[in-house]
C-alpha cells in the first residue's frame, strides 16, 4: 500500500482520491498554490509555496497546460491512479502521472503518455497513441490507430474514426465527430468536426 500525494485541491482531486482508495492505496496530503480549504475529506491541504512538495505525486488539476507547468516545476516521483473498474489490456503502456477513471477502456497496444486524464467511460481502442498532458473527456470514443498530440483536450462525447491524427494543443469540442486529421494548435467542433480557429 502506497501513500500518494496530490497537487491541486479541487473537485478533480476528490475523484482521484476515490481512485487511489479504490486501488487500495492511501491519499496523502494535497498541495495547492492558493488553497481555499484547510482539508478535503480529512486530508490536509498545504500551500505549495510554503512547503516542500513530496512524491509520489499526482497532479490533480484538469488544465493540461497547468499539469505540464507543474510537472516541469516539480521534477519529482510521479505515479499513476487507475480505477479497478476500468478495463485495460496487458499490452497497454501508461506514463507516469496519468489517471484512468472508472469505466474507461484501453485496448491492445495503446500507448498513453505522461500526466494524462483518461476520463469516465471513455474508450481508447487498439494501437492508439496518446501524447503527454492529454485529456480524454468522459464518453469519448477513439477508434483504432488514432494519434492525439501533446496537450490536446478532446471534449465530452466526441468520436474519432480510425487512423485519425489530432495535433498538439488542440481542443475538440464536445460531441464532435472527427473524420479528418486536425493540425496542431487548432480548436475544432461539430459533425463533421471543422476548424473554428487556432489556439
Amino acid at each position: 500500500m502506497a501513500t500518494i500525494n496530490l497537487f491541486g485541491a479541487s473537485g478533480h482531486a476528490k475523484v482521484i482520491m476515490d481512485i487511489i482508495e479504490a486501488q487500495c492505496d492511501d491519499a496523502g496530503v494535497l498541495y495547492d498554490d492558493a488553497p481555499h480549504y484547510a482539508d478535503i475529506r480529512g486530508h490536509r491541504v498545504l500551500k505549495a509555496s510554503d512547503t516542500l512538495v513530496e512524491g509520489p505525486l499526482i497532479i490533480s488539476i484538469g488544465s493540461n497546460r497547468v499539469r505540464k507547468l507543474l510537472s516541469e516545476k516539480y521534477p519529482l516521483k510521479y505515479t499513476r491512479a487507475i480505477h479497478p473498474a476500468s478495463k485495460i489490456s496487458e499490452s497497454v503502456e501508461i506514463g507516469e502521472g496519468t489517471v484512468v477513471m472508472a469505466g474507461a477502456t484501453i485496448n491492445a497496444d495503446a500507448k498513453i503518455g505522461r500526466h494524462c486524464i483518461i476520463n469516465t467511460n471513455s474508450s481508447v481502442d487498439h494501437e492508439c497513441v496518446i501524447g503527454d498532458y492529454v485529456h480524454i473527456s468522459p464518453n469519448v470514443a477513439l477508434c483504432g490507430n488514432v494519434q492525439v498530440g501533446e496537450g490536446t483536450h478532446i471534449g465530452v462525447g466526441a468520436s474519432v474514426i480510425p487512423g485519425i491524427k489530432i495535433g498538439k494543443w488542440c481542443t475538440i469540442g464536445a460531441g464532435s465527430v472527427v473524420i479528418n486529421d486536425i493540425p496542431d494548435n487548432t480548436n475544432a467542433v461539430g459533425n463533421p468536426c471543422k476548424r473554428i480557429l487556432n489556439n
